[in-house]
This record gives C-alpha cells, sequence and structure tokens, in this order.
C-alpha cells in the first residue's frame, strides 16, 4: 500500500477552484507534519501549505488568502482547498508527510487553462 496517494486534481477555468485530498496509510499519520508542494517541469519543487500534527498552518506567499489546508486525523486525510486558481498555480501537487524522514506521494497534475 502507498503511504500516500492524492486525488482531485484536474483541470480548471482561471478563477475556478479544486479541492485536493491526500490519505495516508502511515501509522503516525497523527504526529506528522503534512504538507502539499507542486512542481513545474524544470522547476525545484515548492512547499505549498503545510500543516503539523498540532494544527500550526503555514502557506507560501502566493496561495495565501487562496488556498486552505486542512486535516482529519481520524481518516488520515489532508486536503487542499484551492480557489481563485490561476494559470502560474499549474503543476503536479504532491503530498509529503515528515516525520523526521519524508514520504511522498505520486502527485496529482491541476492544470488552470481557459
Amino acid at each position: 500500500q502507498e503511504p500516500l496517494a492524492e486525488s482531485g486534481g484536474g483541470e480548471v477555468q482561471p478563477g475556478g477552484s479544486l479541492t485536493l485530498s491526500c490519505v495516508s496509510s502511515i501509522s503516525a499519520f497523527s504526529l506528522a507534519t503534512m504538507g502539499w508542494y507542486r512542481q513545474v517541469p524544470g522547476r525545484q519543487r515548492e512547499l505549498v501549505a503545510d500543516i503539523t500534527g498540532g494544527g500550526t498552518i503555514k502557506y507560501t506567499d502566493s496561495v495565501k488568502g487562496r488556498f486552505t489546508i486542512s486535516r482529519d486525523n481520524a481518516k488520515k486525510m489532508v486536503y487542499l482547498q484551492m480557489n481563485s486558481l490561476k494559470f502560474e498555480d499549474t503543476a503536479v501537487y504532491y503530498c509529503n508527510a515528515d516525520l523526521g524522514y519524508p514520504f511522498w506521494g505520486r502527485g496529482t497534475q491541476v492544470t488552470v487553462s481557459s
């Protein structure tokens, strides 16, 4: 079983919304800092948002006010609600779990296109 599996990507018009979901099979999920990263070809993977086990949240500046990260420890799920999507949000989005060593999902493509 994959430790992390993303879903919810797709194609959306500028200004639209998508919600990404990530389900985990990691037993210590509630202790992990869970994050969403994104990557476009030729560029480094960048942090979009993360949330600690205690609920502290961090966003990269470019998504503040538009994206919301949340988690459900009982379901071992983490979500990324993305509103007011822009062309520059187009990327492969990866779920990450940090327990001192990283776990990664395979990624889900988000394309913002008119």
